[in-house]
């Protein structure tokens, strides 16, 4: 049997898109903090955990807040709350990008392959967009999250250690493969020396482009 792979999806762009709600719920839950929520207009959410994007906005409003401040936290809680009812929405439709089902289906079915996510959202919010998509969170044995680390870059080392059962060791290297959308996915592996792969369209399971980091 070949030595096992751990591979970490993103969520938000390489497994499915959910039609601005993210942006919808996180903008509502800091309307009330700022005087004017046009400064949020700038603020690009891709590549980032959601502590940083919080942190990110409320700085765009002339309000400085560190990731893990408990400010940060509480409206991150906030727009846990506004996600939920954004997604049950009937005029949100979250769409699974083309060959996502199918390739999800190949690997799990691999003995040699352990699915997990590594991901910005919160733990909480990644579980809900999954749900949203169809897609059951239990697929994924092993995950690191914006509510693990408001730094991306951490969140392959967690992600590493929290497959440790799986291994009998913290995998490392060419054991472990990261596919995201965004150039912050194919980077923040570089720590424990990743592979990453960088989803292009149209998505298919023969397509996904890696390399050694």
């Amino acid at each position: 049997m070949s030595d096992p792979t751990l591979v970490l999806f993103d969520i938000d762009g390489t497994l499915l898109l959910t039609a601005g709600a993210g942006r919808r719920a996180i903008v509502a839950a800091l309307g009330g903090e700022v005087d004017d929520p046009r400064a949020f207009e700038g603020i690009r959410f891709d590549g980032k955990t959601d502590p940083q994007i919080v942190a990110e906005m409320l700085e765009a409003a002339g309000q400085l807040e560190s990731r893990e401040s408990d400010r940060v936290r509480l409206l991150c809680q906030r727009y846990l709350g506004l996600l939920a009812l954004e997604l049950e929405r009937p005029t949100t439709r979250t769409t699974l990008m083309p060959g996502v089902e199918a390739l999800l289906d190949r690997l799990e079915a691999r003995p040699d392959v352990v699915l997990g996510l590594l991901t910005g959202n919160l733990a909480e919010g990644a579980a809900l967009k999954l749900r949203s998509g169809g897609i059951d969170p239990s697929r994924f044995r092993v995950g690191a999250y914006g509510s693990d680390s408001g730094h991306r870059p951490m969140l392959p080392e967690i992600a590493a250690r929290r497959a440790e059962s799986f291994f009998g060791r913290i995998p490392r290297g060419p054991e472990v493969v990261i596919i995201g959308d965004t150039p912050a996915d194919i980077h923040c592996g570089q720590a424990i020396s990743a592979r990453a792969g960088r989803r292009r369209l149209p998505f298919s399971s023969t397509r996904t482009r890696c390399r050694l980091r």
